[in-house]
């Protein structure tokens, strides 16, 4: 069953629409329980980091996230800030993060680029898993991943220098960019992940 995590900063319903939309199954979770089944979930975000952590307290879902995904390795897609909040640290109002990747997030350079990025940027693949090509993606950060580990990235993008576009280990995938809202591209990524099964 794919569940995909509804809290308040996240952006379920058009991720459900996209998931749907390709077919497939799928109910929101709200509750740890709602997991127990689970066989792929997805993380949207939209927002905070901080908001996203804190909601996912409220809803008691963290460990119960970890124990699935970590240790019983259910497939797990984070969308966004849903990457974000995977690393350790973000400089996002100074929070600290789940920690399943090692590193950061911090800001894009005001200075040097526009803040928030929006818009369409090409993604360069580092490994074929999930799709089959580079393509266009649609991001909305002002934010980005800084992993310790180079062999958990899996696609950059440039934005007045590189930035991890995707993250990747084992039975975990994250996108920087929206998945649902990126066209063909990011459906067939999204039909990648769906279609992932022991």
């Amino acid at each position: 069953m794919i569940k995909i995590i509804d809290y308040k900063a996240g952006n379920a319903p058009s991720v459900l629409h996209a998931v749907r939309h390709l077919g497939f199954t799928a109910d929101f979770a709200h509750r740890p329980q709602d997991l127990e089944d689970a066989t792929h979930i997805i993380l949207p975000g939209v927002g905070s980091a901080k908001a996203t952590i804190s909601s996912l307290r409220e809803m008691d879902m963290i460990d119960t996230l970890e124990n699935l995904v970590l240790k019983k390795k259910v497939f797990f897609l984070g969308i966004c800030v849903g990457l974000q909040i995977l690393f350790e640290y973000s400089e996002e109002e100074n929070v600290n993060c789940l920690g399943w990747f090692k590193g950061k997030v911090v800001k894009f350079d005001p200075e040097k680029v526009r803040v928030p990025q929006m818009g369409w940027n090409e993604v360069t693949f580092t490994a074929p898993f999930l799709t089959k090509s580079d393509g266009y993606f649609y991001f909305v950060n002002s934010y980005y991943a800084v992993p310790k580990n180079e062999s958990d990235l899996w696609g950059v993008a440039d934005y007045n220098g590189k930035f991890t576009a995707a993250v990747r280990r084992e039975n975990i995938f994250a996108t920087q960019f929206h998945t649902e809202k990126s066209g063909e591209a990011g459906l067939s990524l999204l039909n990648g992940f769906l279609s992932l099964n022991d």
